[in-house]
């Protein structure tokens, strides 16, 4: 399978759909390859617009998602980023293609907190394995804690649903002026994708559209 050209044309549709905008994040998606970032059985399906499944109960966002929240947060080089929910490494991997693309001078780090130990072990392999092992820490723990030995951060991304709009640790390592996207709503209706930004002490919420993830699961989130 000729996996450059599907990825080439999933990339060509999002920008057709004006879901894609910004030269920086076309290019992190046309490098990226997200087969790298799949279970065997799914390699196929890396270039259809879909979630994915990646095993315990988790999955892999649609590209749509992958790139409306990457040009949502304005991701620049040299920037601190904070994933919650690592999953299969594929998302960190895009953030680190827009904050620390190969030969910087000013290269920036995406620290990614995974619940799951396997997962997080098989991310930590695909990013090493796809060349992005210096740029990205992989982090066992509860994500709803964020992750305050490296705070503050310039942006937060959160990749599963949380039943308050922040929670508040994460509230808490943002910097001032930093954004923070999230899916926020319950596990049963409907939820919604915000964008926060932290001006001061304050913090203005912005909600983008509905959405559809897995629930955040940790001490400010749902129970296990």
């Amino acid at each position: 399978m000729d996996y450059e050209e599907k990825r080439i044309g999933l990339v060509e549709n999002l920008t057709k759909r004006a879901i894609l905008t910004k030269p920086s994040v076309i290019k992190a998606m046309l490098k990226v390859p997200r087969h790298e970032f799949l279970p065997k059985g799914a390699i196929e399906s890396a270039y259809i617009d879909s979630p994915l499944s990646i095993g315990m109960g988790q999955t892999i966002s649609a590209p749509h998602m992958n790139a409306m929240m990457c040009e949502l947060l304005d991701l620049t080089e040299g920037e601190k980023v904070l994933e919650i929910g690592t999953g299969s490494g594929y998302h960190a991997a895009l953030c680190a293609e827009l904050v620390a693309p190969k030969h910087s001078k000013n290269p920036g780090h995406v620290y990614t907190i995974e619940r799951h130990q396997e997962l997080a072990n098989e991310a930590e392999e695909s990013l090493i394995n796809t060349g992005y092992g210096d740029a990205v820490t992989v982090i066992r723990g509860d994500g709803t804690l964020g992750y305050p030995e490296e705070a503050p951060y310039d942006k937060i991304l959160v990749t599963a649903s949380s039943p308050k709009k922040v929670p508040p640790p994460l509230k808490e390592q943002l910097r001032d002026q930093g954004i923070l996207c999230i899916p926020a709503g319950s596990i049963e209706w409907g939820q919604d994708l915000y964008i926060v930004s932290k001006i001061g002490k304050k913090f203005e919420y912005k909600k983008i559209t509905g959405v559809r993830f897995v629930p955040l699961i940790g001490e400010w989130g749902f129970p296990e």
